[in-house]
């Protein structure tokens, strides 16, 4: 029988509360078909046990932490709503004009040589429609 109010620390290093309800308690709970699978048993004398985690601490330092302050800030919410007209097209193009709708290889070499091959044959073609390396006559 776990203490109330005791706070444990779970193996991934999270803070956690164990809270123990009797039979009785559930048993005049308007929310017991939401939270019980089955029916009660009336000799087990226990109900509902449940843990109540502490959220927890965010590392400003960390990538995911700093993006999330960056989007959210004005110019970036600005930088981000352009994202649409600037980076989805690209991957559009890839995905229906040439057809890559998954990678034929495994392992990260492989990956990437596959993908940087199709993003330098989108690079060449944007280059051809804009006449960009022909000399003028």
């Amino acid at each position: 029988m776990t203490s109330p109010g005791s706070i444990y620390t779970s193996a991934s290093g999270l803070h956690y509360q164990t809270y123990t309800a009797r039979a009785v308690d559930c048993n005049t709970c308007t929310l017991v078909g939401q939270c019980l699978r089955g029916p009660l048993k009336p000799n087990d004398g226990r109900g509902r046990q449940v843990n109540r985690f502490e959220p927890k601490e965010k590392d400003p330092m960390h990538p995911s932490e700093r993006m999330r302050q960056a989007i959210d800030s004005p110019r970036g919410r600005q930088l981000y709503s352009q994202r649409i007209g600037t980076v989805e097209p690209v991957f559009a193009n890839i995905r229906h004009n040439k057809r890559l709708t998954r990678l034929n290889y495994r392992g990260c070499k492989k990956v990437n040589t596959q993908w940087n091959l199709y993003c330098m044959v989108h690079n060449i073609e944007k280059l051809a429609k804009t006449g960009c390396g022909q000399q003028a006559r």
